[in-house]
């Protein structure tokens, strides 16, 4: 059921009829034409994306070499393979659908942020999403819940406000990025499982 509402919400979302609608009455309504004080720290929170996903797991790995910490080194590469995952899960898609950008589609929508491959799904979006919900799984805290989520959510909205993506762009690339790190960390237990009872089997 999960798998046939995904595959509904992805053809609605790349047709032209559902972008016209919904889509676009949402993002005018939070992309502004005007020069805004809340312009950079938007700007701040799209541009983090990319340092942020790539840090956090370099530290964990960092940190589990430097104390020989096994389980840190695991949860760092699990992130890392989410993150590759869901990035060629978006590259595949945003080729294969090759939607416009809005604002070149509708000349009202004020482009604030970079922005130059196809628009569905938000890349920005999805790796952060990835990135909030290894952190979430491997430490399920709410003192790192709460924040890696409330971030990943200003990162999705950071690329509507900013104009370079539709609403059901930040939607898709969200469950994308979720579903890389869910799938990810379900295989590497799985395969820790495997490991462990070989090695317990062996004389």
């Amino acid at each position: 059921m999960i798998f046939r509402g995904l595959i509904l919400l992805l053809l609605c979302a790349s047709s032209p009829g559902f972008s016209q609608n919904f889509d676009i009455r949402i993002l005018r309504s939070i992309n502004s034409p005007e020069i805004l004080p809340t312009d950079k720290f938007f700007q701040f929170i799209s541009n983090s994306e990319a340092y942020i996903s790539l840090a956090i797991p370099a530290g964990m790995g960092t940190v589990g070499l430097i104390k020989n910490n096994d389980q840190l080194l695991r949860n760092a590469c699990v992130t890392f393979a989410a993150i590759g995952v869901n990035s060629a899960i978006t590259l595949a898609m945003k080729y294969s659908f090759n939607r416009t950008r809005p604002y070149i589609t509708y000349p009202d929508i004020v482009k604030k942020s970079k922005g130059g491959s196809p628009s569905f799904p938000s890349g920005h979006t999805s790796m952060a999403f990835s990135t909030a919900t290894s952190l979430s799984l491997e430490y399920p805290k709410w003192y790192v819940i709460v924040p890696a989520y409330t971030w990943a959510g200003t990162v999705g909205y950071s690329r509507m406000y900013l104009g370079v993506h539709y609403p059901s762009d930040v939607l898709v690339g969200a469950l994308i990025g979720s579903g890389s790190a869910w799938v990810t960390y379900l295989v590497n237990k799985k395969l820790y499982k495997k490991s462990r009872k070989k090695s317990c089997d062996c004389p």
